[in-house]
This record gives structure tokens, sequence and C-alpha cells, in this order.
């Protein structure tokens, strides 16, 4: 009995760190793939040395997305994605300073990344399973 509740925990975290790294890989690739973009968009939001922001948005968004989805360095990487997604909010998302629908767009980012690193530190706690690279 223990042994099938283990694989069904296993599973679950398999199918969460997934769902939880879909949004990140989908952007960081669209960063990556349109840089000149997103080098754009890190100046608008007053990030410094946009062109830098941009690259390490694609590290971090693609890159560890990817090794996080797949399990590997799991821990480490969740809590510095979590990190960068507490910084992103920060610097991207400060409603605090606008008004308007700006500012109602904004607070949920700013929120949907609260609630993602809350997801991150999940897999600080309980790891990513038996299905990853980790477990090999």
């Amino acid at each position: 009995m223990q042994n099938l509740i283990d694989q069904r925990r296993d599973t679950i975290l398999l199918v969460a760190r997934v769902l939880l790294m879909v949004l990140f890989v989908i952007f960081g690739w669209s960063k990556l793939t349109g840089f000149s973009a997103a080098q754009a968009y890190m100046a608008s939001t007053g990030a410094p040395l946009p062109a830098v922001a941009a690259a390490v948005a694609v590290v971090m968004e693609l890159g560890v997305g990817i090794l996080l989805a797949v399990g590997l360095l799991t821990r480490p990487l969740a809590l510095l994605l979590a990190l960068y997604t507490l910084g992103t909010a920060l610097i991207g998302h400060h409603y605090w300073t606008q008004t308007g629908m700006e500012q109602y767009a904004n607070m949920v980012n700013f929120y949907k990344n609260i609630s993602i690193i809350g997801g991150l530190l999940l897999l600080v706690v309980t790891g990513p399973g038996r299905y990853s690279f980790d477990r090999r």
C-alpha cells in the first residue's frame, strides 16, 4: 500500500514540475527567439543593463525551466528560480507605482509570481520525486 502511495506522489511531483515550468519554458523560448524585443522590454521596465537582463531571463526561464522540468539539480535550481521570480515581480510588475488597468494587470502578474514562488519553494522542500534525473 505504501508503495502505491509513493508511486502516486512521485507521479504528481512529475506532473507538478512540468506544469510549473510550462510558463517559464514558453516565455524563455520567446525571449530567445525574439531577443531584441526581450531586450527592449527589459529597458522599458527599467531593468539595469537590458541586454544582460534579457540574457539572464533566457537562461533562467528556458534553461533552468527545462532542467527543473526533467528534475536535474531540482532543489538548488528551484530556490534560484524562486529568487529570480521574486526579482522579476519587483522589477517588472511594480503595480504600486501605477494606476488604472496598468496597475490591475501588473498586480495580477505580481501575485502570479508570488504564487509561483510558493510552488518553487515546495520543490525545494519535497525534491523532484522518483521520476527525475536527480534520482538516477
